[in-house]
């Protein structure tokens, strides 16, 4: 059985994403964040459920981003839409990647605005840098560092965005406990990742080809709940993309094979905490 330990999973999702970054090319299908993966799940089996989950995401204007910027997108959902940004804010990206979220954002809180995009591999973090350059923003910065341990002072962020990342941390917990502290009172977290209604079982949890997939590190949506509200986070609303008027409830009714589904997920960092 795999090694499941933390150590082993960072490992290998900064194995696959550095080798996502490395091997892109403009000439092949864009990079997804279930591609390559031995077990589709999370995906579908067929292209319709393909395109339902991963395709047409953003509904803000990308055509200004180059071709290696949106090529390269990895996500699962339109953090920036459901973050509804304003200018001046200051801005984090957990697991910016590409970039392609933080220079969506950047735009969006103009000048006088901030952005921090935070990512463990390195080659990453070099395309993000290098399509920076090309775009001309200079209200974005890439650090690099683990969403679990973010390197970012106490209460100097406004908005918390992410985009199909948190389902690959080995630890949730602490990446929603960082995410409170590095909030401002009243800051608020709007994210696009990947959740259950149902969980998998141990042998399911130590493939490691689905974990890194964007698969089976997904948590089951009333756990998921919990750990933000274990945090601090008040306001918890996780919403199905595919239905996005209606609340994912607390309580996981589902039974058998855990169902993966593309959650929109938004919660508040109370005011005098």
């Amino acid at each position: 059985m795999t090694d499941l330990s933390s150590e082993k999973i960072h490992e290998e999702v900064q194995k696959r994403y550095g080798r996502i970054a490395d091997e892109f090319k403009l000439d092949v299908q864009p990079a997804s964040c279930c591609a390559d993966t031995v077990d589709n799940t999370c995906c579908g089996n067929d292209d319709s459920q393909y395109d339902a989950l991963f395709s047409n995401l953003y509904s803000s204007d990308t055509s200004w981003l180059p071709e290696d910027v949106t090529g390269l997108s990895l996500g699962c959902g339109d953090p920036i839409t459901l973050a509804q940004l304003e200018a001046g804010q200051t801005v984090l990206d957990l697991g910016s990647g590409g970039g392609i979220d933080c220079f969506m954002a950047a735009r969006q809180v103009g000048p006088g605005g901030h952005v921090i995009g935070v990512d463990m591999t390195p080659a990453m973090l070099e395309k993000a840098r290098r399509n920076q350059e090309k775009i001309g923003l200079t209200n974005v910065e890439f650090r690099e560092g683990q969403i679990e341990d973010l390197p970012v002072a106490d209460e100097t962020i406004d908005v918390i965005i992410s985009n199909c990342v948190i389902n690959l941390s080995p630890d949730k917990t602490a990446v929603f406990r960082e995410a409170y502290r590095v909030l401002k009172p009243g800051g608020r977290i709007a994210v696009s990742d990947m959740v259950t209604q149902g969980h998998f079982t141990a042998a399911e949890r130590a493939n490691m080809a689905a974990w890194t997939g964007c698969i089976t590190g997904a948590e089951d949506v009333a756990v998921y709940m919990d750990m933000m509200r274990a945090a601090g986070f008040t306001e918890i609303l996780v919403r199905d993309k595919a239905a996005p008027d209606v609340a994912v409830g607390n309580v996981t009714a589902h039974t058998g094979t855990a169902k993966v589904f593309s959650a929109r997920v938004t919660a508040v960092k109370p005011q005098g905490e």
